[in-house]
C-alpha cells in the first residue's frame, strides 16, 4: 500500500501536510504503507514496490482531477475517493455547476470565462455585482476575488487565469459560509465557516488559530436540515464516491445555493472534514481507516458480448 502526495499543483502543500498525517496514523494502525511523491515517475515507482491500493491525499491538479485515478485504473490499482468522472466534474467549478443545474439543484447564477475570451464593454455578466471570480479548477480558495466594480473585473480575471486559462463568475451570496462533511452515504453535520474578510483565503484556512468556524453551523432546523440534504444531493449528482466536502452558501432568508464540491478534502489537523467527524463521534484515526476501507478500481472490466 501507498500513500501518494505532493503534486504539481497550487495546493501541493496541503497534500503533503494531508499525506504525513495519512501515513502517520496508517502506521500506527499497523499498516504497512509507502509514501510516494507524485510526480511522472509515478507509474514505475508504483510498478517497482509492486503496490495494489493508494491512499490518495493528493489536491488539485493532476491528482484530484482525474488524471490519477484513470492512470491507477489503468494500472488495476485500487484507490480512495471517486473515480475518474466524478473526481473531474468535481474539480471543474463550471462542469459541476451545469451536473447540478441538471439536476435542479440551485447554485448562484454563474458564467464561465474561456481562456482567450475578452472582457469588454460588451461583456455580459452573469448577475448583478459583487460577483466572485475564481480559477475554475484550482481549490482551497486560490485564486478568488470578489469583485464590486466592473472597471476591475478585467485586472482580476486576468490574476485568475494564472492558475488555468479557464474562470468562473458567479453572483456572490450574501449570507453564511457553510460546509458540510460527507462519508460514505452519510452528511456528517454542517459548519459555519467565519471568514476574516470576505472570504476564507487560502492563508487563512492553513494558518493555526486564525481560523473561526461555528459547529454545528447557527441556523433553524429547517435550514440545517436542508443544507444537509441538499450537500448529499450535490454528492450523488456528481457521482462521488467514499467521502467528500460539499461548500454552500445561505443567505439572510436561510435559503442555501451550492458553490463546490470538495472530492478529495483536506486531512490535515487544520482541514473540516476531520473537524465535522470530531463532532458526530468520529476519531481523526477511524475516519483515515474508514476512507482506506472504501478504496476500490470504480471502472468495472468491460465483458464481451
Amino acid at each position: 500500500m501507498a500513500v501518494v502526495l505532493g503534486g504539481m499543483s497550487a495546493e501541493r502543500e496541503i497534500s503533503q501536510m494531508t499525506g504525513e498525517s495519512v501515513a502517520r496514523v496508517l502506521s500506527e494502525r499497523g499498516y504497512n504503507a509507502s509514501v510516494i511523491r507524485m510526480g511522472r515517475d509515478l507509474p514505475a515507482r508504483l510498478l517497482a514496490a509492486r503496490i495494489d491500493v493508494v491512499f490518495n491525499a493528493l489536491h488539485g491538479r493532476y491528482g484530484e482531477d482525474g488524471c490519477v485515478q484513470g492512470l491507477l485504473e489503468v494500472m488495476g490499482i485500487a484507490y480512495t475517493g471517486s473515480g475518474v468522472l466524478a473526481s473531474a466534474i468535481g474539480m471543474n467549478k463550471i462542469a459541476s455547476k451545469r451536473v447540478w443545474q441538471t439536476f435542479g439543484l440551485p447554485t448562484p447564477e454563474w458564467r464561465g470565462v474561456a481562456a482567450g475570451e475578452t472582457i469588454g464593454a460588451s461583456f455580459v455578466l452573469p448577475a448583478k455585482l459583487p460577483l466572485v471570480v475564481k480559477p475554475a479548477a484550482e481549490g482551497s480558495s486560490v485564486g478568488v476575488s470578489i469583485v464590486r466594480e466592473r472597471s476591475k473585473l478585467p485586472s482580476t480575471i486576468t490574476k485568475a487565469r494564472a492558475f488555468g486559462g479557464e474562470v468562473l463568475l458567479e453572483r456572490y451570496v450574501e449570507g453564511r459560509e457553510v460546509t458540510v462533511g460527507i462519508l460514505g452515504t452519510r452528511a456528517l453535520c454542517a459548519m459555519e465557516v467565519v471568514p476574516e474578510g470576505e472570504f476564507h483565503s487560502f492563508e487563512v484556512k492553513y494558518t493555526p488559530g486564525k481560523e473561526r468556524f461555528v459547529l454545528p453551523a447557527p441556523l433553524s432546523k429547517k435550514a440545517y436540515d436542508r443544507v444537509l440534504e441538499l450537500a448529499l444531493e450535490a454528492h450523488r449528482a456528481t457521482g462521488a464516491e467514499s467521502y467528500s466536502r460539499v461548500d454552500l452558501r445561505v443567505d439572510a432568508h436561510e435559503a442555501p445555493f451550492l458553490i463546490e464540491i470538495n472530492t478529495l478534502p483536506g486531512l490535515t489537523h487544520l482541514s473540516y472534514l476531520p473537524k465535522m467527524a470530531a463532532h458526530v463521534g468520529i476519531t481523526y484515526s477511524d475516519l483515515v481507516e474508514t476512507i482506506l476501507d472504501g478504496a476500490s478500481l470504480k471502472m468495472k472490466e468491460a465483458q464481451s458480448p
